[in-house]
């Protein structure tokens, strides 16, 4: 059983780069290849492109070009956010949602770190995280969607917990900073990316997942925050990140992100009429699936299920097999064989969680391939 042409289901792994946005890093590649940081006029003009690039980036977080960084992608961007915190506040401690992903949760345990609790949903407990902040918690990581059940967190409601501790330290005396941090790789697509509206002081973008260059991201943070840099040599983008720029991979993002935002609404709807009709379908055909993370607040283009009794590797493989393409969760750590840590954190057994799969949608994702994918899916259930 093999469909005519592949169908792609793991845009939640990587997205294929937009035309418009391989038309707009083109030159940089070529006729404008020059250093930004050079002195003549041909690597000044280079320069003022880059700042366009970011100007346009800020534009959508509502926030000062001055106040974004481009990286190599959100995992450098959540690396850069927490140990550029927590380097300088080598007593105090940080609390991070059970749900993060690897690149935060990875940083996070090199230093004084609790972790927030999660409903059966992926949604982090507020209760939990206040019961969680002491009088030397200097950073707060939760993330604005999740990668692997697309679960959205109420950033907006932890922002305001922040706030509310910021001012009760305020009155006691207790001059230690609290910074809020959100990676919002998975989220920058279909979400409101407004800092000041999330009320977050970091947030973490990337590029390969907006139909922009892999390897290319952005780390908002807030005006008038010190952190400390983790690559160092010739002071490029503010000291926080030296060596020559990527020049095409950050316009490449800003027209990725410009793009994506633009259009996020009218593909929010069509992508979550893909969604229903994906799990009515299946669920009509095979009532025991069990579908994983918020049906409410969800990203749109997420499908993650359990099929009770089954094994997804071996699915995952005959999936393949007959041309569609998906996954049994994040695929920075596909190659690990142990169960997802945040299948567990929301309640989900050993067995459930390799019982699990994520089909995730993207531009390219029609309707017939919807049908051909379910269709494929059950044939190879019974």
């Amino acid at each position: 059983m093999k469909l005519k042409r592949p169908i792609y289901m793991d845009y939640a792994a990587a997205t294929p780069m937009d035309p418009a946005v391989a038309d707009a890093m083109q030159p940089y590649f070529s006729e404008t290849f020059y250093n930004p940081s050079a002195v003549y006029m041909a690597g000044t003009a280079v320069r003022k492109d880059m700042e366009k690039a970011r100007a346009a980036v800020a534009r959508w977080f509502g926030s000062r070009p001055s106040e974004i960084i481009f990286t190599a992608g959100a995992t450098e961007a959540n690396n850069l956010a927490i140990h550029g915190i927590m380097q300088q506040f080598p007593e105090a401690n940080l609390v991070v949602s059970s749900v993060e992903h690897d690149s935060v949760l990875a940083a996070a345990v090199n230093y004084s770190c609790k972790t927030i609790p999660v409903d059966t949903e992926g949604i982090v407990a507020l209760a939990e995280l206040d019961k969680l902040i002491d009088e030397h918690t200097v950073l707060i990581c939760v993330q604005y969607a999740n990668n692997e059940v697309g679960t959205i967190q109420p950033l907006k409601e932890v922002a305001e917990l922040v706030k509310t501790v910021r001012a009760q330290r305020a009155k006691s005396g207790n001059s230690l900073p609290l910074y809020l941090h959100s990676d919002a790789a998975q989220a920058a697509g279909y979400l409101d990316l407004h800092a000041t509206r999330l009320g977050a002081d970091f947030i973490s973008i990337n590029g390969g997942k907006i139909y922009g260059p892999k390897q290319s991201g952005t780390l908002y943070i807030r005006a008038g925050l010190q952190i400390v840099p983790l690559i160092y040599g010739g002071g490029q983008e503010r000291g926080l990140r030296s060596g020559t720029e990527n020049v095409a991979a950050c316009i490449g993002l800003a027209k990725a992100l410009d793009l994506a935002q633009t259009m996020r609404h009218a593909e929010v709807k069509r992508l979550q009429s893909l969604q229903h009709q994906f799990i009515d379908s299946l669920q009509q055909k095979v009532p025991a699936t069990i579908v994983n993370g918020s049906r409410k607040h969800r990203l749109p283009n997420n499908v993650h299920i359990t099929i009770p009794g089954q094994d997804n590797e071996r699915l995952l493989f005959a999936l393949d097999e007959a041309s569609v393409m998906a996954a049994a969760g994040s695929a920075c750590s596909a190659s690990d064989d142990t169960p997802s840590h945040v299948l567990k954190a929301m309640g989900l057994t050993d067995q459930e969680a390799r019982a699990s799969l994520r089909f995730s949608f993207g531009r390219q994702t029609t309707n017939e391939d919807i049908a051909a994918a379910v269709d494929t899916l059950i044939k190879l259930l019974a």
